[in-house]
Formats: C-alpha cells, structure tokens, sequence
C-alpha cells in the first residue's frame, strides 16, 4: 500500500449477502476495512446473520454511523438503544439487533473484517 489510498465503497472489494433482508459491501485498504451495511426491512441479526456466523449473539465490535432508517441494538444483558441517521455508535460484542420500520437502515461500520464472512 502507497502511503496514499483510496477505494470507492460503490465499487466494493467485495459484497456479502445476509441470508435474507440486505447485504454488506467490504473496502480494505491495507489493514483498514469499512463497510457500508444495507439492512433492508425484516432484517434481525439472529434471522440474517446468525447462520453466517455461528454464534449466538453478533461477536463484532461495532463502530460508525447511521446514514438511514433506524435499528434497534439489544445487547445480550438486556440493554436497547436505538439507532437513526446521524447517530454515531459503538456496539461492543454481545448483542442482536433488528431493522425498525419499513425503511432500510444503512450504516457505515469499521468493525466489519469478519462480518457475515462465510467461514
């Protein structure tokens, strides 16, 4: 990698599809990975991605932003919050999380190397 870089996120390096309801486009640049998540609605992590991953709750560590729609992200002791454009998180591991209203929901996540990554 030069010390200059850059990818556009519509041309992704790759996309991985959800098993239903959406899918997540990957750019990495050297040991930096962004991916742009479209969560259509319907789509619940334990219904699209848990076949994918394997684990009961989504083991990622999230961090990035919402561009559209809303989610809902319950962590596994019980904790919500809810998430809509503009709003910037970090999710840590340990969680489900759900698509709110029938809108889809479009984040951009730096936690997403191993994300819905068929193993």
């Amino acid at each position: 990698m030069s010390a200059l870089d850059s990818r556009n996120i519509d041309t992704p390096d790759e996309t991985r599809p959800f098993k239903d309801h959406g899918h997540m486009d990957i750019v990495t640049i050297g040991d930096f990975t962004l991916g742009k998540g479209t969560f259509e609605p319907g789509w619940r992590w334990s219904e699209d991605v848990k076949p994918i991953a394997g684990t009961e709750s989504c083991q990622a560590r999230h961090t990035g932003i919402c561009i559209s729609g809303r989610m809902t992200v319950r962590m596994d002791d019980g904790t919500e919050a809810a998430v809509g454009p503009g709003d910037v998180m970090v999710i840590e591991p340990g969680h489900d999380a759900w698509v709110d209203g029938d809108e889809a929901c479009i984040m951009y996540d730096t936690g997403v190397a191993a994300y819905a990554k068929q193993h």
